[in-house]
């Protein structure tokens, strides 16, 4: 369960005004464990004198913590930051952008999230071609290997080809193998939720494994070539307007 109430109040101790904070990692992803922590993350925007000068201010807050009983990573970005972060092939924040567990909103929040469909392309499958790809050299590299990582490197596959299928960010892995219905993933999940964060893979057939993830990557590959999705984005006048109204809300 999500204990919200303890979670917004947490998000309204941040040092900046946030203009959202969604809740990310395992919770997000539809597998975490009961020992799982809090990744908190999210938009704050610094205050107009941190941002016109040459010294800018924490364009980066960073805290992990216990905090209110909760194990808590909490990181937020400046607007800017962020923004910038949304022109690049980088899935985390549109995953974070689009989380629907939402901790903390504004209407910046809703108008983001409609400049950033403007932001996906075809080239956002290289981030899930990379993290996939370093998440198994991890993983084969581990003794005895654990459930954790391997359900990573299943859902951020599985992510990146809904995505160059569909244009539609989906980071639940429960939710994606209702379209891809691989068999293994209900009872590793169940192995992961059930268990310790740190859980490890009884009996772990790792040669199985091996051919899924060699021929999800081959998937992803094919996906991405039959994508309709643009080569470049085109959101950056958007975000620039709304980084200057987010800015000038100050002096008002």
């Amino acid at each position: 369960m999500i204990d919200y109430q303890k979670l917004q109040t947490i998000a309204s101790q941040h040092p900046f005004p946030l203009v959202f904070a969604t809740i990310s990692g395992a919770h997000l992803y539809g597998f975490p464990s009961p020992d799982s922590d809090f990744d908190l993350r999210g938009v704050h925007l610094l205050p107009i004198r941190e941002v016109i000068g040459l010294n800018v201010g924490q364009e980066t807050v960073q805290v992990e913590e216990f905090r209110d009983n909760l194990e808590l990573d909490l990181v937020t970005h400046d607007a800017k930051k962020f923004f910038g972060l949304m022109l690049k092939k980088n899935g985390y924040v549109l995953e974070q952008l689009y989380s629907p567990l939402i901790v903390q909103t504004s209407p910046e929040h809703e108008e983001l999230k409609k400049i950033g469909k403007k932001c996906i392309t075809k080239h956002h499958a290289h981030h899930y071609f990379g993290f996939a790809r370093t998440e198994w050299k991890l993983f084969e590299k581990e003794n005895p290997p654990r459930v954790k990582p391997l359900l990573y490197i299943f859902r951020v596959l599985l992510t990146g080809i809904y995505l160059m299928q569909t244009g539609e960010i989906e980071a639940n892995l429960l939710n994606l193998n209702e379209d891809f219905k691989l068999t293994y993933i209900p009872e590793l999940i169940e192995q992961k939720v059930n268990g310790k964060e740190k859980g490890v893979l009884p009996e772990a057939n790792l040669e199985f494994y091996r051919r899924e993830y060699d021929r999800l990557v081959v998937e992803l590959g094919k996906a991405m070539e039959k994508s309709n999705l643009p080569e470049k984005p085109f959101a950056k006048d958007d975000l620039n307007d709304l980084l200057i109204r987010l800015r000038l809300k100050e002096l008002k």
